[in-house]
């Protein structure tokens, strides 16, 4: 192996050189379909276990759900071994998950993050856990998590062994943390790429005329799919929004103010989920919704909530909550904020809320960033083959909630001009830092 860099140029392909020798902290792969990224990290992970002079590294791999490992890393690592010709060395077993190099000891074990205390306890047999594989690392979402996944990997380690967390993904939403922490900023101990198809030189004809298609059919998903550019190619709730600078005044006190409703929404939390706030004006004649205001924290207790609202100016407003807190609603009111209303649940409430948001097209205001982050990570789930379920992420939905349960109201009031008056003050208080003006935000609606 050390030895047959023809040979293993043959078997790996091109496109991934300084992948395959870097050896700093953080090897992060973005990749459109097809770009062989995963099968590449495969390769390596066994052609470097199968060395005697990493006989003592063990390997780690993990993704969002256990049950996807089997079909995924698991499939490809066994392909790797078989590539490299590898079958009599390494062994693989499925209950659990867990491939064994049977010269040295080394294990390959498979984690899912719906089990966190089985990765926080590992403890290896033979030699040092010093590799991380995070397939699909946008599945983790948040930072803080993947920090708590990363820290296993710790304690000195001798030579030449060397410590390395390697994250593959798909391209995902710009608004992902991987990109801030990973793409935005030049940093020695981070290696970040992406790959697209056209570095697959084991793709037939066929294979490139799809993408080809793609390209004419689809400008849209190409980008994604085809090039690996930063974005969901599909399965997002909402593609029908836009980030775009409007004049909360000019919105609630020009003259054609009497065409909006506004509406208040609230999503409870504490330690991991934030307290979300929403505030909109929603024209249900034209089917336009403007996001104007939020608030999005987390570890707020019912008074610091109560007293954000109060700040903001909107402890008057009928306000939609959800109504699984019912002690919360109560304590608010008793705290002053007095038209907390639970919000309508039931059969299919949360498909029936979408449905109607969907029929909109809704701008959302720029410094409205975690709205804006939401909606651009909001997305369906899907089952294991690739295939869409009509059922939404639990995750990245906080302020999407909110937005739900504020839309309770639409079509049964239209905001008197007085109350319109009042919101537009309140948002250009709340929502504007101190050195801009509203109407330093030239309106325009897309």
């Amino acid at each position: 192996m050390d030895n047959g860099q023809v040979t293993m140029r043959s078997i790996v392909g091109g496109g991934y050189d300084e992948f395959w020798r870097f050896k700093g902290r953080y090897r992060v792969v973005k990749g459109s379909r097809a770009s062989k990224k995963s099968k590449t990290a495969a390769l390596w992970y066994i052609a470097q276990l199968s060395k005697e002079k990493y006989r003592e590294a063990n390997l780690l791999v993990v993704r969002r759900t256990y049950r996807t490992l089997k079909d995924s890393c698991f499939a490809e690592l066994k392909w790797a071994v078989r590539r490299l010709g590898l079958q009599e060395e390494w062994a693989a077993k499925e209950s659990p998950l867990e491939m064994e190099n049977r010269r040295t000891g080394q294990r390959i074990y498979f984690r899912g993050l719906d089990d966190p205390f089985k990765i926080t306890s590992i403890t290896v047999e033979q030699g040092y856990l010093c590799w991380l594989w995070i397939e699909e690392a946008y599945e983790i979402g948040s930072e803080e998590d993947f920090d708590t996944l990363d820290e296993s990997i710790r304690g000195e380690l001798p030579k030449p062994l060397f410590k390395q967390t390697t994250l593959t993904f798909n391209p995902w939403s710009e608004q992902h943390w991987l990109k801030a922490r990973f793409f935005d900023k030049p940093d020695p101990d981070v290696f970040a790429m992406t790959t697209d198809y056209t570095c697959n030189e084991w793709l037939d004809d066929a294979d490139f005329r799809m993408f080809e298609r793609m390209k004419i059919d689809n400008p849209r998903r190409y980008r994604v799919a085809g090039l690996g550019e930063w974005g969901i190619a599909d399965g997002l709730v909402y593609d029908n929004w836009v980030v775009s600078p409007f004049s909360v005044e000019e919105l609630l006190h020009g003259k054609e103010s009497g065409r909006y409703t506004c509406v208040f929404g609230l999503d409870y939390g504490y330690s991991n989920d934030p307290t979300a706030f929403i505030a909109a004006a929603v024209d249900p004649q034209d089917k336009q919704l403007f996001v104007f205001d939020e608030h999005y924290q987390t570890r707020m207790v019912n008074s610091e909530i109560a007293r954000m609202i109060r700040e903001k100016g909107y402890a008057k407003e009928r306000i939609r909550a959800d109504s699984a807190e019912p002690k919360s609603n109560e304590e608010l009111r008793r705290l002053g904020i007095s038209r907390v209303t639970p919000a309508e649940k039931g059969k299919d409430s949360i498909l029936h809320g979408i449905a109607v948001l969907q029929e909109y097209r809704i701008t959302v205001h720029p410094l409205c960033k975690e709205t804006a982050r939401e909606l651009s990570l909001y997305a369906w789930e899907k089952r294991e083959d690739g295939s869409g379920i009509n059922r939404p992420i639990d995750r990245d939905n906080h302020l999407m909630d909110a937005l739900r349960y504020a839309m309770t109201d639409v079509g049964r009031r239209r905001s008197r001009p007085d109350e319109q008056r009042a919101y537009a003050k309140a948002a250009r208080r709340s929502l504007l830092p101190s050195d801009i003006a509203a109407g330093d935000l030239i309106g325009g609606w897309g």
